[in-house]
């Protein structure tokens, strides 16, 4: 009980149960202590001859099965995982359902509602607690937070494999974890990289995002030098010449070439020589 806040222990010792409690995970699990304390605040429709106070898993099963039907016809609404988690004894789900039905039944608010730790219903917040040398392996951490009675309440194998999939990455985030924040015992040395020295960048340099700004700024530069460059005596003297000189320009007018001017076009070896063609267009 050393895991519950004061007003939550106090509030369960008023309700005087049929049992006292020792071991809220062992005795939460059966659902029976449970459904005696929602008999005390809904008397008419929790009867106590209906629930067995047993430790088997047809049981247990029993009696959380008339109270999910009671909390649907109640509209309370309490999450499934810590109904599974209680079930199956999962590490901090009894102690987090105790202060849930507190908080549901008498309106009132908790110091410490949630732990110290992050809530994952496995035995993390433990093997934090223990020396590297002691903790356990990835097969001791499937066997410790993965129980018996989850295999025979969901027998699908596919189910079982997913449940172990997930303990074991969460060992491996976990392992990771601990190598970033305690490197040296892990032999982990630091690379080029992480061992040469950074220097912080000059004022003047631009960031990624200026690169548009950086590009606009050469183009403007560019256009200022150019304009800004005084041209060569040489250039000077040439670009004077062109605009002082009158450039005139005249039209030149082609007649069509006809039949009757081709004689005369014809040199008079070529005449003596050759044939007379006859005249385009006249019968031979």
């Amino acid at each position: 009980m050393t895991a519950l806040p004061r007003e939550v222990f106090k509030w369960l010792q008023s309700l005087d149960l049929t049992f006292p409690i020792r071991n809220i995970r062992r005795d939460f699990s059966s659902g029976y202590i449970v459904a005696e304390i929602f008999s005390w605040y809904y008397p008419q429709d929790i009867q106590m001859h209906n629930y067995d106070n047993c430790s088997g898993l047809p049981g247990k099963l029993g009696n959380w099965s008339q109270l999910q039907t009671f909390f649907k016809r109640r509209n309370i609404e309490i999450p499934e995982e810590l109904i599974e988690g209680t079930l199956h004894c999962k590490t901090d789900a009894a102690e987090l359902l105790a202060q849930y039905l507190y908080t549901k039944l008498t309106n009132r608010k908790v110091k410490r509602l949630a732990l110290d730790h992050d809530i994952d219903f496995t035995d993390h917040a433990y093997q934090l607690q223990l020396p590297m040398h002691a903790r356990s392996t990835a097969s001791t951490a499937v066997k410790n937070n993965l129980k018996i009675t989850e295999f025979l309440t969901a027998p699908n194998i596919i189910t079982c494999q997913q449940k172990a999939q997930d303990i074991v990455h969460k060992h491996i985030q976990h392992r990771q974890e601990e190598r970033l924040e305690d490197p040296e015992h892990f032999d982990i040395k630091a690379t080029i990289g992480q061992r040469c020295v950074r220097r912080p960048p000059p004022a003047n340099t631009y960031t990624g995002e200026d690169m548009g700004w950086k590009d606009q700024s050469r183009a403007a530069s560019r256009k200022q030098n150019t304009s800004t460059r005084k041209p060569s005596p040489e250039m000077q003297s040439h670009v004077k010449s062109s605009s002082t000189s009158n450039v005139t320009f005249r039209e030149i007018r082609v007649s069509q070439l006809d039949h009757t001017s081709q004689p005369a076009l014809r040199p008079a070896a070529s005449l003596s020589s050759s044939p007379v063609l006859p005249p385009i267009g006249s019968q031979s």
